[in-house]
């Protein structure tokens, strides 16, 4: 049965069952059955996998797999992934900008969160979406026409997004769109302080000299 779920999702099955195992005092006859089964363990999010990707950056077939959604995908769900291209955000990062930035429009809030004299979507303004404990975002640079298209547009959820790929065995690169955004800035000359701004993975101790030269990011 586990392995009818998708790659994404096996690991986190895995981690569960393990966690359950330990709480239930049988973690070691938890890895002897699984040993016994055949079952290795599969971590799509490990440090190694990290690195490769990095070292890798072979995007190659990445424009291709992105056209082949356009067929799959509802209008709303394409208009997502190409926020999430264009932002490099995390994906429930990308999500939560998508439908609050819906939500606030629709209450005639929008200016509140996204400044569109500087084209910056401020999600420090919102803690408890987008600065959490380990993984934080402070802001994001977005162009006014996308994010009127995406306050016109309808909210989503990612396990809908996912259905309907796997439905269709559309792989999920959700990861590799991060990593093209950091790629494309950094082979177009963009500091990589910034880009690690855009991208949640600044140092606080960074946050105000960064900030203080947010003007030559307009350009």
């Amino acid at each position: 049965m586990i392995f009818t779920l998708p790659t994404t999702v096996r690991g986190n099955v895995f981690k569960a069952m393990a966690n359950l195992a330990k709480y239930l005092g049988k973690y070691q006859e938890y890895k002897i059955r699984l040993s016994n089964c055949g079952i290795k363990w599969i971590n799509n999010d490990d440090a190694f996998n990290s690195f490769l990707r990095i070292v890798n950056n072979n995007h190659s077939n990445l424009g291709e797999g992105y056209r082949a959604t356009q067929n799959i995908l509802r209008v709303n769900e394409k208009l997502w992934l190409r926020f999430n291209l264009l932002t490099g955000l995390r994906k429930q990062e990308s999500i939560n900008a998508f439908n609050l930035t819906i939500e606030l429009s629709q209450q005639n809030k929008l200016s509140e969160y996204y400044d569109e004299e500087l084209g910056i979507q401020e999600h420090f303004k919102y803690g408890s979406l987008f600065l959490i404990v380990t993984k934080k975002v402070y802001i994001s640079i977005v162009a006014k026409d996308l994010i009127q298209k995406i306050a016109n547009s309808q909210p989503l959820s990612y396990s809908a997004v996912r259905k309907r790929l796997t439905r269709n065995n559309q792989n999920l690169r959700f990861k590799e769109l991060r990593s093209y955004f950091a790629t494309y800035l950094r082979q177009h000359g963009i500091l990589a302080e910034y880009i690690d701004l855009l991208q949640g993975r600044l140092l606080n101790q960074c946050l105000l000299n960064i900030t203080l030269r947010l003007n030559p990011l307009r350009s």
